[in-house]
């Protein structure tokens, strides 16, 4: 084997392994964020976890439910494109009323159905980075009010989009746990 060949392999290796180096870091701090918002539902009832402590709208249950919904979503987004998003323009009165109960946590759920299906979608999401064959693959965004036009968003951007969400309702729900029963994520 010449020098170049061995050069080469070693830089495709190197690559490779930054590579999985950068999907080992996007999970864990995507798992990190993940155990904050569970961890803040800690030795809940069913009814504590619907329960609004704040002006918002929000319960800890509706929380857990919406970033679900979400992770998943952006999850179909990265393998499907925008035709796995809805069409914001289109949307009517009984879609944003069904959207709206994302955020709570509606008779006959709980927050163990909840958490189980919140697993679900985070095993999937995992099994989807580590799998896909390039995080630089990206799709064009779904119109929207909230997005640039014509842009488009990596799988790496998506990664990082869901990782911030998750990392900000996890700020909500430690706020709403706090004036539920005093008890913190930290400190």
């Amino acid at each position: 084997m010449t020098d170049h060949a061995l050069t080469t392999g070693r830089q495709i290796d190197a690559s490779a392994s930054a590579t999985a180096g950068e999907r080992d870091d996007l999970l864990a701090m995507l798992a990190k964020n993940r155990h904050f918002l569970r961890f803040t539902t800690r030795d809940l009832t069913d009814e504590q976890a619907g329960r609004r402590t704040t002006a918002s709208e929000l319960c800890l249950g509706g929380l857990i439910k919406h970033v679900a919904s979400v992770e998943r979503g952006w999850a179909d987004f990265i393998v499907q494109g925008p035709s796995a998003m809805s069409d914001f323009s289109a949307m009517t009165e009984a879609d944003f009323a069904q959207r709206a109960d994302e955020f709570r946590l509606l008779p006959g759920e709980t927050l163990a159905g909840v958490l189980a299906d919140y697993a679900e979608v985070a095993r999937r999401t995992d099994e989807l980075v580590a799998t896909l064959p390039d995080l630089g693959l990206a799709q064009p965004l779904p119109k929207a009010p909230w997005f640039e036009p014509d842009a488009r968003w990596s799988a790496r951007r998506v990664l990082m989009h869901i990782i911030a969400e998750t990392a900000q309702h996890a700020g909500h729900a430690d706020i709403i746990r706090e004036c539920l029963d005093g008890a913190k994520s930290m400190g």
